[in-house]
C-alpha cells in the first residue's frame, strides 16, 4: 500500500474513478470485440490479395484511397484520445466532489450549502458534458468519412472501367465482384471506426492506471537515510529511554511543523503532551508510527532507530486511539477485532473492561450487531469505546491516546476510565488531550508550541513555574467547568 501522504494528494473520488470506471473501460474494450480486430486485419488483408489476383490494376485503384482512410484515423485518433483524456479528468472531479460532499452532507444541510454545491456539481457536470461532445463529434464524423471513402472507391472502380479501358474492359461481373468485395472490404473499417471510440476511452483509462500504479511511495518503504545495515543485528536498550525523538523536523509543505523536536519517554511512564493547536502535537505520532517519514533528526524505540525496525512490529508494539475513530461494515467482534484472532471470552472480556458492555445492553444482538456505514447506528462515545477494547486486546507495549476522549460525554468517560487506567498499568503511554484530568495524572507533561518543545515537567512544577503551561491550565479548567 502506499502512505499517508500519497493519500493526502489524490482525493479519494478521483482513486475511486480509477479503481472503478477506468478499470470498467478496459474491460468494455475486450467486451465489445476489440480483441477481434486482428482478426479484421486479416480478412482485409485477404480481401485485397483475392482482388488483386481478378485484377491489379482495379486493386490499386482501391489501395490509393487507403492513404486517406489512415489519415482520417491518425486525426481521429488524436481528437478521441485527446477528448477522452479530459472525460476521464472531469469524471475524477465529479466523484471527488460527490464523495466530498456526501460524506459531509449534514454540514452541507445545517450551513445552507444546498443550492451552491448544486451550482458547483453543475459547472463540473457541464465539463464533463463538453468533453463527451467533442469525442462524440469525432466518433460520427470518422463513421460517416469511412462511409463516403468506400463509396469513393466504388465510384472510382465504375468510373475507371466505364470510360479508360476501351480495348479491354472488364466484363460486368468482375465490376460487380470488386463492387462486393470494396463492401466487404469496409465492413471491418466500418465496425473498426464503431470500435474506436471504445479503444481510445480504454487508452485514456489505462494511461490513469499506470500511472496510478507507477506511483512508488510505499508505506514503510525504505529510506536513503536509514542507518540500518542489518536490520537483525539491532540490539533494543532495555535500560534507556522507551521512545526519543531528537532534533527532529518535517514539514508537510513549504511551512515547517516540527523544528527540532526534542523528547524522552521514560520505560513505563505516561507522558502527555500539551500545545495550542498546530503546534505538532499529532505529527509526533504520525512521524512515530511511520505514517510519514521525518525529514532530519532521529525516532528511537529503546534504542534503536525506527527505521530499522520492520513496519509490522513497529505498529505491533504501537498501538493509537485517536478521536476518530472509524467502523468498517460487518459486525461489532469483526470491528474489534480488526483481522486478527481472539476467542469470544477475550472480545467479550475487553468488552466489559472498556464498559462497552453496558452500552450493548440495549442492543439485542451484542457483539454480533451489524455495524451501519460509517457506524452511523453507533454514537461517537460507543465508538471511542470500540476504539479501547481494539487497544485492550492488541495488548502493546507502547499506548498513544491521540485526543481519545475528545468525543466521549463525562458520564461515558467515567464507565472507560478503570479499563484505561488498566490499559495504562506497566505500560508507556503518549498522551495527547486537552482535558485537563487526563493531563494532571501524567508522569511527566511536554509542552510543545510551533514545532518545539518549550516546557517539560510534571503539573504542579509547570503551574508554579507560571508559564506557557499555567495559561494553557487555566484554560483547561475553564473548559472543563462549563462541560461539567
Amino acid at each position: 500500500s502506499q502512505r499517508a501522504a500519497f493519500f493526502d494528494k489524490i482525493p479519494v473520488g478521483r482513486l475511486m474513478t480509477r479503481m472503478t470506471n477506468d478499470i470498467e473501460s478496459l474491460n468494455e474494450m475486450f467486451a465489445q470485440g476489440a480483441i477481434t480486430l486482428v482478426a479484421d486485419f486479416i480478412k482485409m488483408l485477404a480481401i485485397l490479395g483475392i482482388m488483386l489476383v481478378y485484377d491489379a490494376t482495379l486493386t490499386l485503384l482501391v489501395v490509393v484511397t487507403l492513404p486517406f482512410l489512415i489519415a482520417l484515423v491518425e486525426y481521429a485518433r488524436r481528437l478521441m484520445r485527446a477528448s477522452f483524456r479530459q472525460i476521464r479528468v472531469r469524471l475524477a472531479a465529479m466523484n471527488a466532489f460527490a464523495q466530498e460532499h456526501l460524506s459531509g452532507i449534514k454540514v452541507v444541510q445545517l450551513l445552507g450549502r444546498s443550492t451552491t454545491a448544486q451550482r458547483e456539481y453543475d459547472e463540473i457536470n457541464a465539463g464533463h458534458r463538453d468533453a463527451y461532445l467533442g469525442q462524440i463529434r469525432a466518433d460520427s464524423a470518422m463513421y460517416a468519412i469511412v462511409e463516403a471513402i468506400g463509396s469513393a472507391a466504388i465510384g472510382v472502380i465504375i468510373w475507371f472501367a466505364a470510360g479508360h479501358r476501351a480495348e479491354s474492359i472488364p466484363m460486368i461481373g468482375v465490376v460487380v465482384v470488386f463492387i462486393e468485395y470494396i463492401n466487404k472490404f469496409f465492413i471491418p473499417v466500418r465496425d473498426l471506426s464503431a470500435k474506436y471510440a471504445v479503444m481510445q476511452g480504454a487508452m485514456a483509462a489505462s494511461e490513469r492506471i499506470f500511472q496510478l500504479l507507477d506511483n512508488d511511495e510505499p508505506d514503510g518503504a525504505d529510506d536513503p537515510t536509514s542507518t540500518r545495515k542489518d536490520a537483525d543485528t539491532a540490539a533494543p536498550n532495555r535500560t534507556g529511554p522507551a521512545v526519543e525523538l531528537a532534533n527532529v523536523h518535517f514539514s508537510y509543505g513549504a511551512e515547517p511543523v516540527l523544528r527540532g523536536l526534542d523528547m524522552r519517554v521514560p520505560r513505563g511512564a505516561t507522558v502527555a503532551v500539551v500545545g495550542a493547536t498546530g503546534s505538532g502535537k499529532s505529527t509526533v505520532i504520525k512521524l512515530l508510527t511511520r505514517l510519514y517519514e521525518r525529514e532530519r533528526g532521529a525516532i528511537k524505540i529503546e534504542g534503536v532507530d525506527i527505521r530499522d525496525l520492520p513496519l509490522d512490529e513497529l505498529r505491533r508494539r504501537i498501538t493509537v486511539v485517536s478521536q476518530d475513530v472509524v467502523l468498517f461494515a460487518g459486525t461489532l467482534a469483526e470491528n474489534i477485532e480488526l483481522g486478527q484472532q481472539y476467542t469470544r471470552e477475550q472480545l467479550e472480556e475487553a468488552v466489559r473492561r472498556v464498559g462497552l458492555d453496558r452500552a450493548l445492553a440495549r442492543r439485542e444482538s451484542g457483539l454480533d450487531t451489524q455495524v451501519a456505514e460509517r457506524g452511523s447506528n453507533f454514537s461517537a462515545g460507543e465508538r471511542q469505546l470500540v476504539a479501547f477494547a481494539r487497544a485492550l486486546l492488541r495488548n502493546p507495549e507502547i499506548l498513544i491516546l491521540d485526543e481519545a476522549t475528545a468525543h466521549v460525554d463525562p458520564e461515558a468517560e467515567r464507565l472507560i476510565e478503570h479499563g484505561v487506567a488498566e490499559l495504562m498499568k506497566g505500560r508507556t503511554t503518549l498522551v495527547i488531550a486537552h482535558r485537563l484530568s487526563t493531563i494532571r495524572n501524567a508522569d511527566q507533561i511536554v509542552v510543545v508550541d510551533k514545532g518545539t518543545v518549550i516546557e517539560q515537567g510534571n503539573h504542579e512544577e509547570l503551574v508554579a513555574k507560571g508559564g506557557y503551561y499555567a495559561a494553557l491550565e487555566r484554560t483547561f479548567r475553564r473548559q472543563d467547568r462549563e462541560e461539567s
